[in-house]
Parts: C-alpha cells; sequence; structure tokens
C-alpha cells in the first residue's frame, strides 16, 4: 500500500488528521480515506461558529463508490471551512494534506485519542488484510 502518512500530523480512527497551526488546527480527510472513497463528487462542511464535540459527525463526504460521515477528531469552534471545495472537490483526492483541507478549529482542548504517523500507518496495514 502507498500511501502517504506525513510525520508531523495526527490521525483518528475515523481517517481524520489533525495539523496545530499557532491557535488553530486545520483538519481533512487521510490519504487512505480519499484513496477508499475514491473520487469525491461533493461535500458537505459545518458552517463557521458551529461548536465540535470530539467524534460528532460534522459533515459528509460522498465519491462516485460511497457516502461517509465525517467526525470531528477535536472539539472546538468552527472558524474557517475551505470554500473552494464547494465547487471542485478535486483537490481532497489530490491533495488531502494541502488544498484539500476542510475545517479551521480554535480547540476546546478536548480530543479523541489520536495516532501518530506510525501507529497510523500500523493501524491502516491492519484493515489491508
Amino acid at each position: 500500500m502507498s500511501i502517504s502518512i506525513p510525520g508531523d500530523l495526527r490521525y483518528s480512527t475515523s481517517d481524520e488528521w489533525v495539523r496545530t497551526e499557532g491557535e488553530e488546527v486545520v483538519i481533512g480527510i487521510t490519504d487512505y480515506a480519499q484513496d477508499a472513497l475514491g473520487d469525491v463528487v461533493y461535500i458537505e462542511l459545518p458552517a463557521v461558529g458551529t461548536v465540535l464535540t470530539p467524534g460528532e459527525s460534522f459533515g459528509v463526504i460522498e465519491s462516485v463508490k460511497a457516502s461517509s460521515d465525517l467526525y470531528a477528531p477535536v472539539g472546538g469552534e468552527v472558524v474557517a471551512v475551505n470554500s473552494d471545495l464547494e465547487g471542485d472537490q478535486e483537490p481532497i483526492n489530490q491533495d488531502p494534506y494541502g488544498a484539500g483541507w476542510l475545517l479551521r478549529i480554535r480547540p476546546s482542548g478536548e480530543e479523541e485519542q489520536l495516532m501518530d504517523a506510525t501507529a497510523y500507518a500500523a493501524y491502516c496495514e491492519e484493515r489491508a488484510h
């Protein structure tokens, strides 16, 4: 399996990634998730100002293969959504850790048990068998 798992991110069991940037965290879906989904054709994200709790569904992502809920790996207030994805979801497939980011959150300090890159790679490997 040749998926990208950057070492500077943390990962949830529902295949979201978290990157801390100053006082905020950026959330997206992993390369593993976008690869499993296939071509993403629709995404529904929460409004700015929405307060999320860890593990709560915050949106839906649809591909030609499936529809999946998106889950908040950390709690906090949504301060930005990637509005570029409204008309074009291709960045999710082509650059899930960059242009395909989903949300920016001001974290509340609550978060799910997140994995480092090594643990997430092992988790993905387990599911591939």
